[in-house]
C-alpha cells in the first residue's frame, strides 16, 4: 500500500489519517513489482476457490435448481408457509408463473451462470480474506488491531443481505409480478434467463447493500464521514434509500417497505459505527 507523507513545519500538527513512516519502514517498503506479484498470488488463489466451488455446484444441478433457484416459485417455499401460518391476512402465494427457454443453449448457459453466481456467494469469505491479506501488510500495527475480525463481520453482513434478498424480497417480488396482469387473456410467463437475473439481483445486490456499516467504518476511520455528517444529511439518505428500495423491488408499497425498513436500520447502525470509528482528535493548527 502506498502511503503519502506531508512535511509540515514543526508548529503544525499532523492530520490523524496522514501518517509519517520511519526510516526502517521506508527501507522495508515493497516495490511496485512486489505489489503486483503479491496481488497476482492472491488473485490466483481466489480464482482457484471459485473454480473448485463452481465445479461442485455444476455437478449438483438438480439440487441447485429444484431446491434453491426454482424453490421461490412453489407454494411450499418457507416464506409463503411462514406468512400463511402467521395470519390469513398476511398470507400470499407465488402465483402461476411459467418458466421457459427461447434458445437451444439457454439452459446450459444459465446452468453455468448459476454455478458462477453461487460459487461467488459460497466462496465470499475466502475471496474477501484474500483481498484483506493483500491490504493488511500496508496497515500499521494499531490499524490491524482495530480491524481485527473484519473478514468475519463482512461475511456475516453479506450473507445476511443475501438471505434477506432471497427469503424476503424475492418471494414478495415474484408474487406481485406473477399475479399482476392488465388483461385476463394474457398469461404471465418468463424466460429462465430473466428469472435467474432477477433472483441474482434481489440476492446479490442486497448482500452488497448490507455492507453499508463496514464501508462507513473505513470512511469514518479515514476521517471522511462522521456521525454528525450522517445525522445532518439523514433526510437525504432516506430519499436515496427509498430510491434504492424502489429499484430492487417491484412497484408495490409492501415490498418497498420491507426493503426500506432494514436499510434505514442499517443507516442508523452506520451512524453508531461512525461515531465510534471517527478519529477523536481533530487536526489542530497552532499559530
Amino acid at each position: 500500500m502506498v502511503y503519502f507523507c506531508l512535511e509540515f513545519p514543526t508548529k503544525y500538527k499532523m492530520l490523524p489519517f496522514i501518517k509519517k513512516k520511519t526510516n526502517s519502514e521506508n527501507e522495508s517498503e515493497m516495490s511496485f513489482l512486489d505489489h503486483i506479484d503479491a496481488l497476482r498470488k492472491h488473485l490466483f488463489r481466489a480464482a482457484v476457490y471459485i473454480v473448485i466451488i463452481m465445479i461442485v455446484v455444476f455437478l449438483h444441478k438438480k439440487f441447485v435448481f429444484d431446491q434453491i433457484i426454482l424453490s421461490p416459485l412453489h407454494e411450499e417455499f418457507v416464506t409463503y408457509q411462514f406468512f400463511c401460518n402467521l395470519s390469513p391476512i398476511t398470507c400470499f402465494k407465488p402465483g402461476k408463473l411459467e418458466v421457459f427457454t427461447r434458445e437451444l443453449s439457454e439452459q446450459l448457459t444459465i446452468h453455468l451462470k448459476v454455478s458462477f453466481f453461487l460459487s461467488i456467494v459460497l466462496a465470499f469469505p475466502l475471496l474477501f480474506r484474500e483481498l484483506w491479506l493483500f491490504i493488511k501488510p500496508g496497515l500499521y500495527q494499531k490499524e490491524q488491531k482495530v480491524t481485527r475480525g473484519v473478514v468475519l463481520v463482512c461475511s456475516l453482513l453479506f450473507y445476511t443481505g443475501v438471505a434477506f434478498g432471497y427469503f424476503v424480497i424475492a418471494p414478495f417480488s415474484i408474487s406481485f409480478l406473477a399475479s399482476y396482469t392488465v388483461s385476463e387473456s394474457i398469461q404471465n410467463t418468463t424466460t429462465l434467463s430473466s428469472y435467474v437475473d432477477s433472483l441474482a439481483m434481489f440476492s446479490l445486490l442486497t448482500g452488497i447493500v448490507f455492507e453499508m456499516p463496514l464501508a462507513i467504518f473505513f470512511l469514518a476511520k479515514l476521517g471522511i464521514i462522521s456521525a454528525t455528517f450522517m445525522r445532518t444529511y439523514r433526510r437525504y439518505a432516506i430519499v436515496i434509500i427509498s430510491i434504492v428500495a424502489a429499484v430492487i423491488t417491484p412497484p408495490d408499497l409492501t415490498s418497498m417497505f420491507m426493503v426500506t425498513l432494514p436499510l434505514l436500520l442499517l443507516y442508523e447502525l452506520s451512524i453508531y459505527v461512525a461515531a465510534r470509528a471517527y478519529p477523536k482528535e481533530n487536526p489542530v493548527i497552532n499559530d
